[in-house]
């Protein structure tokens, strides 16, 4: 249901009632969006509060980057909000809810624990929308939905986040009648365990707050709906074993399925139904409409093992919508730095691709990181690309350590490259810093969330 890039939660209980019983007093009540044409007069919103934020329009290409902090593999990825200018003041709405968030931080796990005891009690109908087994869904809906609500004053980032997510909850059959109950629930959860500085005002605070982030979500998914399927079928087509426990798997969609090179999808096999997982696409789009994914099985993982040691031609997976920020500028001339490490080289391949296809000579830098010789899976893909295009340079980084980002420093300068990250977590964060070192503006430093792209299950 409510995943993250792509989870989502929410709040209601009147704080009198702990989060035990009633139905949160009518509040959260989504405006259904209109399908009237573009120029009619919609229905006014019937929330408690209208919505704070306001999205930009759909057409206008937004660059805010949205990386994530160090967190549990499978966990939402979290917003990375700008230093605010010291003439900035917090809205009291985001102070109370920072406060708010500072308060259940030691006892997160019974927060979560409790709100889905909540959710499944009060609302049985929802849990048919998870999968059978929670393990893997556990943290992301209410961690997606605290990140956005302690964000809630930084417009620009959050917005784009949302919508994100609006768009990718179709896929589990999310609709707009959900997000009053899944809002009750959260505020039953925060209610009880932040009960030593829960009060009206607090509680006021969230419910403005959860308003704002789940009308953003209930439009942004509206809009998608009216030009996009919420999933694609998509069949198996190849499956190329390239070592014991890394697999190329092509796939054919059932739609047209448009994409940009460097963005990702979600993913969800006939093994394991309602569990999804984020991979990046490894090429720019293909004429015959063929896309591939770089998969690498990783313990206790159920998606990535499927893909890799069960699925064969003839599968049918199904795809979620196509999202990610980490695409090429084709209106600048800017060198590209890409860091690609294990299955992170995916979407850098992709990249390249993106830059040949598109004519213009422009110097691509990749690093391609590995621990060891037999890890390099697709090294020979990507001399064949340097041979092709004299403007592209590949660098083969070979180490126990893993430490591609201090390989990078030995070249350059970078000043005038617009830097791409993708690969293990450990390596990301390693190499933002490391490009910062080396003069890469951190606006120029691109990469989508650590956690939720190829290396994650």
């Amino acid at each position: 249901m409510f995943e993250a890039r792509h989870s989502m939660d929410a709040p209601t209980t009147a704080s009198a009632d702990d989060g035990t019983s009633g139905d949160g007093g009518g509040w959260f009540i989504p405006r259904k969006p209109s399908k009237q044409p573009e120029g009619e007069d919609r229905q006014p919103p019937t929330v408690s509060a209208p919505p704070t934020v306001s999205a930009p329009p759909a057409t206008e290409p937004t660059d805010e980057r949205i990386p994530s902090a160090p967190q549990a593999q499978g966990s939402s990825p979290l917003l990375t909000a700008p230093k605010a200018k010291p003439s900035q003041k917090a809205s009291s709405d985001a102070v109370l809810v920072q406060r708010t968030m500072a308060e259940i931080g030691p006892v997160s796990d019974k927060v979560t624990s409790y709100f889905y005891a909540l959710l499944f009690t009060r609302h049985p109908d929802l849990r048919a929308l998870f999968p059978a087994a929670m393990d893997t869904q556990r943290d992301r809906i209410l961690k997606a939905l605290l990140t956005a609500a302690e964000h809630i004053d930084h417009t620009d980032v959050l917005v784009a986040y949302l919508k994100n997510l609006g768009r990718g909850h179709r896929k589990y059959g999310t609709r707009p009648e959900h997000y009053p109950a899944v809002g009750e629930c959260l505020i039953g959860s925060l209610s009880r365990y932040a009960s030593a500085i829960w009060d009206e005002e607090t509680e006021a605070a969230w419910v403005r707050t959860y308003t704002t982030i789940s009308q953003v979500m209930i439009d942004a998914a509206a809009e998608d709906e009216l030009r996009a399927p919420a999933w694609w079928f998509a069949e198996v087509v190849s499956h190329d074993l390239r070592t014991p426990d890394i697999a190329v798997v092509t796939v054919r969609p059932d739609q047209p399925y448009p994409f940009l090179a460097g963005q990702y999808t979600s993913l969800e096999t006939p093994w394991w139904p309602r569990v999804w997982r984020h991979y990046s696409f490894a090429s720019a789009p293909r004429s015959d409409g063929l896309l591939s994914f770089h998969v690498k099985a990783v313990p206790a993982g159920w998606v990535s093992n499927a893909l890799v040691h069960h699925a064969r031609p003839g599968d049918v997976l199904r795809l979620g919508p196509p999202t990610g920020s980490m695409t090429v500028d084709h209106t600048t001339d800017s060198g590209l730095l890409c860091l690609g490490g294990g299955t992170g080289i995916a979407p850098i391949k992709a990249l390249v691709e993106d830059v040949a296809e598109h004519g213009r000579r422009r110097p691509v830098e990749v690093f391609y990181g590995a621990r060891t010789d037999h890890d390099l899976y697709d090294i020979d893909t990507m001399l064949r690309l340097q041979q092709s295009h004299p403007w592209l340079a590949v660098r083969p980084v070979v180490d126990q350590r893993a430490q591609l980002p201090d390989a990078v420093r030995e070249y350059g300068p970078w000043n005038e490259y617009d830097a791409y990250l993708s690969g293990p977590p450990g390596m990301i964060r390693n190499g933002v810093d490391a490009l910062r070192d080396v003069g890469i503006p951190e606006g120029r430093i691109r990469h989508d969330s650590v956690e939720e792209l190829v290396a994650s299950d």
